[in-house]
């Protein structure tokens, strides 16, 4: 399955980045097929011979089969797509598919719009959006499952466009949502609602999990937290609190992955054992067990680390019930290509990544990690097979936690060596909770014992995080470099296994390679001269990047709140290599004309008499901020401007004033809110 996987996977790859036409996949998949088909007509010697070409007609047929599915996948391809038939005028029926998750400002769902009603009548479609509501209900809230028609024009997703930033647009793409709106009290109307009863009964069953945590579990950051580690319901988490899980290596205990489903699965077997003692109800026991694993999987929110969980212990469990062993390195590759052949996309999944790498990583590296050291002691042998199982995990997961996030927790096995297993009780303590929550006595006490442990694990990975040195944060190497870590660990570990003096010149090989790659990039980022204007809502964030150091001018505030750098400033500092701010007398936030590497800028945040302040006529860059009373045709009569940027904190009705000034001025102009953040090379 593994041969079959690789050029699945390059089948789903090939169709993302250049889209080739479905008639050439399809030609292309038919003759690797006839190919396969004809070749077992050829004699048998003679097969022996071509097999070659029947490896070659496989892989062609599994690539343009991934490549199809991915097509098929895409919402954008559907002709009944919300994008090809939608118009401003028309009325949208949409089916809220959750309840409403409560947001700073507003609530938040996500519907699938089924109709879309125009002057010719009722228009079948398919998609889904976000929907926004304002706070102040006229009426009862819609919930899960309400059908309610609105007028309002959609708006499509867009991502900020900053550099190293987060890619919205396509995250959400990849779920089949491609537009959002806002909708006032009056903007909408219930007309009914339609719920799938099997969705129904899981959001049900959902909702009672979730009422008996609420009612026995005090406190807001260890509800959220218990809420996560049962069922995956992340809306309640503090965003600090998982901040803390991530810098210390710890976050993997609030995701619902392969720990909680084998908790779940040794759980399901203590008390399935006396089951298999009967000869007529052996089959029993795996039929249950798989039942609930996917049961659980499933209100877990089916996320791909989850699901994958759940094929890998399926797999395992009706290999028992068979009384057939399974391969481990067959069934993840197996579950993989299931998973994929359902969503194509996961292969992008960060979750979906990690997963499969920490279990191989266990898999191939456990037992020799393990055998490094030996311990009499039973106890001290089991401290060290812990550490043993997070160093193991920690090999082939690290290229992609330093691709992803730039950062590596120095204490991470420290903090696994008492937050993994402190999870794994607390994971039990909620089944227990659950079970006996018909019993008030009983389930007050449990939740006062799960409250204060979990309070006791916060604590835990808060106190870590504050230590000197916890976290090695910044680091920044591209795909190529990620895949030369894996060369390098790859062919280490092949000479380590196998004493393999081939394996160690590759490792050695992809390390040279590795270090050449991360010089160059040094190199060319200590020569960069940069000008960014971010694209962050109701902000002003500008940096003049010079070389290695930068400086920012702007809202104060957007360094201040902790969740806007980290969010928008923070990875395209990270990305461009950019160490430190520049030094004293370089423009801060309460400069407007400054120039650099032969560059005028100018920001406008209020009306000024331009005489007096600007020595030049040329302006090569305005940065127009906030709302001030400025008119660009009275601007042009005194200066020569030559682009201008609307950074995100202007608001969208004077950006559109200022944009068909510059067009009638034929004056370039980038708005941040519509086209992303404005990023120009001053090299």
């Amino acid at each position: 399955m593994i041969r079959l996987l690789l050029p699945f996977a390059a089948g789903i790859l090939l169709q993302w980045y250049t889209s080739p036409p479905a008639g050439v996949l399809l030609g292309m998949g038919l003759a690797g097929l006839v190919t396969l088909l004809l070749f077992f007509f050829l004699p048998f010697f003679r097969r022996y011979r071509l097999s070659a070409i029947n490896g070659i007609a496989v892989c062609v047929l599994f690539l343009c089969t991934g490549a199809l599915l991915t097509r098929q996948k895409d919402i954008r391809n559907d002709r009944q797509w919300l994008g090809h038939l939608y118009t401003d005028s028309a009325v949208c029926l949409a089916t809220l598919q959750e309840p409403l998750v409560e947001k700073t400002n507003s609530f938040k769902a996500t519907a699938s719009v089924s109709r879309i009603l125009q002057h010719q009548g009722p228009v079948r479609t398919t998609g889904t959006v976000i929907l926004y509501f304002s706070k102040e209900f006229s009426a009862q809230p819609p919930g899960a499952g309400s059908v309610i028609a609105f007028k309002k024009p959609l708006q499509p997703i867009r991502s900020t466009g900053n550099p190293g930033g987060f890619d919205y647009r396509r995250y959400s793409l990849f779920h089949g949502i491609t537009h959002q709106v806002y909708l006032q009290p009056g903007d909408y109307t219930i007309t009914g609602r339609q719920w799938n009863r099997w969705t129904a009964f899981l959001q049900s069953i959902r909702e009672k999990v979730l009422a008996v945590l609420r009612t026995h579990i005090s406190g807001k950051k260890e509800l959220g937290l218990a809420e996560a580690l049962l069922i995956g319901y992340k809306n309640d988490l503090d965003k600090s609190l998982v901040q803390s899980y991530s810098n210390t290596g710890v976050v993997h205990v609030i995701a619902i992955s392969g720990l909680h489903l084998g908790l779940v699965y040794w759980l399901l077997l203590r008390l399935l054992h006396p089951l298999r003692r009967s000869k007529k109800l052996k089959w029993l026991p795996p039929l249950l067990t798989i039942a609930a694993l996917w049961l659980f999987a499933l209100l877990a929110g089916a996320q791909p680390s989850v699901l994958r969980s759940a094929l890998m212990f399926t797999c395992i469990a009706a290999g028992e019930g068979l009384t057939r062993k399974t391969n481990i390195y067959n069934t993840l590759a197996v579950s993989a290509f299931i998973l994929l052949c359902y969503d194509p996309f996961w292969l992008w999944d960060v979750g979906f990544q990690l997963s499969y790498a920490a279990v191989l990583s266990l898999v191939i590296f456990m037992r020799p990690v393990y055998n490094l050291l030996y311990f009499r002691n039973k106890a001290l042998d089991l401290l060290w097979k812990l550490n043993a199982v997070t160093l193991a995990a920690q090999i082939l997961t690290l290229p992609l936690l330093l691709y992803h996030f730039h950062q590596f927790p120095n204490y991470f096995l420290l903090t696994n060596l008492v937050a993994v297993p402190l999870s794994s009780l607390i994971l039990i303590g909620e089944l227990f909770l659950c079970i006996v929550a018909f019993l008030p006595a009983v389930a007050t006490l449990t939740g006062n014992l799960l409250s204060w442990l979990i309070a006791l694990m916060n604590g835990f990975v808060e106190y870590m995080e504050s230590l000197p040195l916890s976290l090695w944060n910044g680091l920044q190497i591209s795909p190529a470099q990620a895949l030369l870590l894996y060369a390098c660990i790859a062919g280490t570990g092949y000479w380590l296994l196998r004493q393999s003096m081939a394996g160690l010149k590759i490792g050695l090989a992809a390390l040279l390679a590795f270090a050449g790659l991360r010089t160059i990039s040094f190199l060319q980022a200590g020569r960069q001269q940069k000008i960014i204007v971010y694209n962050i809502p109701r902000q002003s964030a500008i940096d003049i990047i010079d070389g290695r150091r930068y400086w920012f001018t702007g809202d104060s505030m957007v360094h201040a709140d902790e969740m806007l750098y980290n969010f928008y400033l923070a990875p395209a500092r990270t990305l461009y290599r950019v160490a430190g701010s520049a030094a004293p007398g370089q423009p801060t936030g309460a400069d407007r004309y400054f120039v650099h590497k032969g560059m005028h800028i100018l920001r406008l945040d209020k009306a000024i008499t331009f005489a007096d302040t600007v020595p030049g006529p040329v302006i090569d860059l305005l940065i127009l901020s906030q709302n001030p009373r400025i008119y660009l045709k009275d601007l042009a009569g005194q200066l020569t401007i030559r682009q201008v940027i609307i950074d995100g904190s202007v608001p969208a009705w004077k950006a559109r004033y200022w944009k068909r000034d510059c067009d009638s001025l034929r004056i370039p102009c980038h708005d941040v809110s519509d086209q992303g953040a404005f990023v120009m090379n001053l090299r």
